[in-house]
């Protein structure tokens, strides 16, 4: 049985250009040369640990578009597992999590280690960047119940 749940507030309306703000964010990780598909992996597993279903459905798509697997994509919360991710989207991958349950036991040492040996520091700060913009957009939504629209909100 699904049920509706109604949006909250319009963000929009009650704090204009807060999209813009963390929109800004985005723009600014995406122009740090991290691959697209990597960002999406990033994407997808934090709104799968935060439960975001707006999100999911909108990274599920752009990961997609960006070329993962689907295989990659079904694999994703079991992503230590499978064995089909890369070195780099496995260390990105464990990133996301510390970063993203941070208050469940800090960023450990080894993962810090392991993100090290497969991002350059620039790398590095621009893919935690892209963690707090995806985290940012899973709290406003998860908050605020915002819902797909266009496009997302048929292929729901």
């Amino acid at each position: 049985m699904m049920h509706s749940l109604q949006p909250r507030i319009d963000l929009e309306a009650v704090a204009p250009g807060a999209r813009d703000a963390v929109r800004a964010l985005d723009t600014y990780v995406q122009s740090r040369g991290l691959e697209r598909a990597l960002l999406e992996l990033v994407r997808l597993r934090a709104s799968q640990l935060n439960g975001c279903q707006l999100c999911l459905v909108m990274h599920a798509h752009d990961a997609r578009q960006a070329g993962v697997p689907q295989r990659a994509l079904d694999a994703l919360s079991a992503w230590r597992e499978a064995p089909w991710y890369t070195d780099r989207e496995r260390a990105a991958l464990a990133w996301t999590e510390a970063v993203t349950l941070v208050a469940e036991g800090q960023v450990p040492d080894e993962v810090y280690d392991e993100a090290r040996s497969q991002f350059t520091e620039a790398e590095l700060a621009a893919l935690t960047l892209a963690v707090c913009a995806i985290n940012t957009w899973n709290r406003l939504a998860i908050g605020f119940r915002m819902q797909p629209s266009g496009e997302l909100a048929v292929a729901r």
